[in-house]
């Protein structure tokens, strides 16, 4: 099944026109034009998001000596 001809095309298209009135159609192209906009944008304000909320490595980072070396000493009595 390949795409409709010319024909065809023309038949879906005044299908279309009776249902909805010529007046309705750019309103509707329209519509649907703004909800593609917007759903793209909130696609690329997701995708920001989550890349700025991953933790950021940086060169030279001593917070691992830092706990390391915060431990409580270790008291050793003998009796």
């Amino acid at each position: 099944m390949g795409m409709p001809s010319g024909t065809e095309l023309l038949l879906i298209f005044g299908i279309i026109v009776l249902l909805f009135g010529a007046k309705k159609i750019p309103d509707l192209a329209k519509g649907l034009g703004k909800g593609i906009k917007n759903f793209k944008d909130e696609m690329k304000d997701v995708n920001e998001e989550v890349a700025s909320n991953e933790p950021k490595k940086v060169e030279g980072d001593t917070t691992e000596v830092a706990s390391k070396t915060e431990e409580a000493p270790k008291n050793t009595t003998q009796a």
